[in-house]
């Protein structure tokens, strides 16, 4: 079963799916943007320990309980989760990277919600391409809402996790630092030509479906 927890001022979804990795029974964390308790709670109740973190892309409003969940889960005796993240948004983890997430937030002109949160980001263990394999799912490269946007696709349970690209009814925006529409438009089309049945899970909102989002 996929848990959904929508976190943060800007209501993220963070999703938990189970799932076998390298062979063994464990759990992805998708998008901890905020609300980390809540993420260790949530992952208490059903047993499972994460090992890997996957972001759909790197705006702060999808990473920033990174490091405190990090940090809750060393700190009750787990092995640390590895995190994911697409090689063109590496930007936005490790050194360096709170000036990425201000300059983004200043454009939109939420600086403080930056600021007021702000612990030191960890470097990614894992730099995904377009393609790799992460359990059940495969790595889908989407630029458009940021260079390194992602979605993962789970082919035989018609599962999409699509970040910030898809929403139920819109689309995600392509006027921040990195933001290209045509680029957008491209991976819109490689989404929409999944499956009808397709479950597509958002970086907002609600849950929709391929066939319902083609306009």
């Amino acid at each position: 079963m996929i848990d959904t927890i929508v976190v943060g001022a800007i209501a993220t979804n963070c999703y938990i799916i189970p799932c076998e990795l390298d062979g063994r029974k464990s759990a992805v964390v998708v998008d901890p943007g905020g609300d980390a308790e809540a993420i260790i709670a949530r992952l208490a109740r059903r047993d499972l320990v994460p090992a890997l973190v996957v972001l759909t892309h790197g705006h702060f409003d999808h990473v920033a309980a990174l490091p405190r969940l990090l940090a809750r889960l060393a700190q009750d005796g787990a092995d640390a989760p590895a995190v994911a993240i697409h090689g063109a948004d590496l930007q936005y983890l490790g050194a360096g990277s709170l000036q990425p997430h201000l300059r983004d937030f200043k454009m939109a002109g939420a600086a403080a919600y930056v600021t007021d949160q702000w612990e030191a980001m960890p470097e990614a263990a894992r730099v995904l391409s377009d393609g790799d394999r992460i359990g059940p799912f495969r790595v889908l490269h989407t630029p458009g809402h940021t260079p390194g946007s992602i979605c993962l696709y789970d082919e035989a349970e018609g599962l999409l996790f699509s970040g910030d690209t898809l929403f139920a009814g819109g689309i995600g925006r392509t006027d921040l630092v990195g933001g290209d529409g045509e680029l957008m438009a491209k991976s819109l089309e490689r989404l929409l030509a999944l499956p009808d049945h397709t479950r597509v899970f958002p970086g907002h909102g609600g849950e929709t479906r391929i066939a319902r989002e083609r306009w």
